[in-house]
């Protein structure tokens, strides 16, 4: 897992928000390494899952999110952020930058703190949305879904349209309501995005 802050070089965060930013194909360690050295905080969520090789199966941690890391920045002082080798630009919609909410960067931190199993999940529109009750992740909410017997709470980052799931006892969710519209609908109400530049 890769959440760093280096508060004494960052600007204020008064002018900052969290986005998106494209990165170029196995570049996502050393590009977030390369904005902490210019003093911004980036978050690169990882996960462990086992690689098979030709004569045996090796343990090793690859981004929750491939191509992507986020980083806190201010938008109209870009420039230092697509610079950086790695960056291949920021995401949004046409040619504006989108910042990714806050509650969604925050429950991806909460949950790789956990300590519980996560995973790339594709991104999911239906489901019952629930709101975990547990002391660690108290609070959180995503969508119910069920895999080989085992019961999984889906977060995403939508602007992204990405998703991951965590291994949850059913007995920590609570409902929030009824289940969510169709992807139709969904579809209707985001627009299709795209990665901007400058």
């Amino acid at each position: 897992m890769r959440i760093d802050t280096n508060m004494s070089q960052s600007p204020s965060r008064n002018n900052t928000n969290w986005f998106a930013l494209q990165i170029r194909s196995r570049w996502e360690e050393t590009t977030a390494g390369l904005l902490r050295s210019k003093g911004l905080e980036t978050l690169l969520p990882t996960y462990t899952t086992k690689r098979k090789w030709s004569d045996r199966f090796k343990v090793v941690e690859s981004p929750l999110f491939p191509g992507y890391v986020f980083c806190r920045f201010d938008v109209h002082n870009r420039l230092p952020v697509l610079i950086t080798p790695g960056v291949i630009s920021v995401v949004g919609r046409g040619k504006t930058p989108v910042a990714v909410d806050d509650a969604e960067i925050f429950s991806i931190q909460a949950a790789m703190g956990s300590g519980i199993h996560m995973e790339p999940w594709p991104y999911v529109e239906i489901g019952e949305r629930v709101r975990i009750k547990d002391d660690v992740l108290d609070g959180m909410e995503g969508i119910l879904t069920s895999f080989k017997g085992s019961h999984r709470v889906v977060i995403s980052v939508t602007l992204l349209r990405r998703s991951v799931a965590l291994d949850i006892d059913r007995s920590r969710i609570t409902p929030l309501g009824a289940p969510r519209t169709a992807p139709e609908a969904a579809v209707e109400e985001m627009p299709e995005l795209e990665v901007v530049g400058a």
